[in-house]
């Protein structure tokens, strides 16, 4: 007797993601930093895949000296084109701040990467406001259709 198993596999599709304040790979602008203005900068958006319900943002530095920190943790975002500067496009978790509201780069030595990752969700998360980055990444599991990356870099002057 054969048995055989069929595996449900997803596609997951690229999002386009960009900013017109700096490109992939180069430096944050000081505005979107600590030694600045401390805003999140404006972001661009598109190739939605079909299915989508929501889009999520965690912006992170993996070259933090305690590893992953968490700077911006936005959910149940709807399918916008353009997240303005300044701005509130969903319900915003906890970052590792300790605080639900975007805190810009702000290295303690060197330059570190800033990875701005967008998921693209064929559901909504329904998570209360502040939710953890551990809770959001749990909820998301078997329901990304689609991603999206844009990375920038930043050195903090002291």
């Amino acid at each position: 007797m054969t048995t055989s198993i069929i595996m449900e596999t997803k596609v997951i599709e690229n999002l386009k993601l960009s900013s017109p304040a700096f490109s992939a790979g180069d430096t944050i602008p000081e505005r979107y930093t600590c030694d600045g203005e401390d805003v999140n900068p404006p972001l661009e958006i598109g190739d939605f895949p079909e299915g989508t319900q929501s889009l999520v943002l965690h912006v992170n530095d993996p070259d933090a000296p305690s590893g992953n920190w968490t700077h911006w943790l936005v959910y149940d975002m709807p399918l916008l084109h353009t997240i303005e500067e300044n701005s509130t496009p969903g319900t915003v978790g906890m970052n590792d701040f300790g605080e639900a509201k975007y805190g810009g780069p702000c290295p303690p030595i060197g330059t570190h990467r800033y990875f701005f990752r967008l998921y693209a969700l064929d559901t909504r998360l329904s998570l209360p406001p502040a939710s953890t980055r551990d809770d959001v990444l749990a909820q998301m599991e078997n329901h990304i259709i689609g991603t999206g990356e844009l990375m920038g870099l930043f050195s903090h002057h002291t």
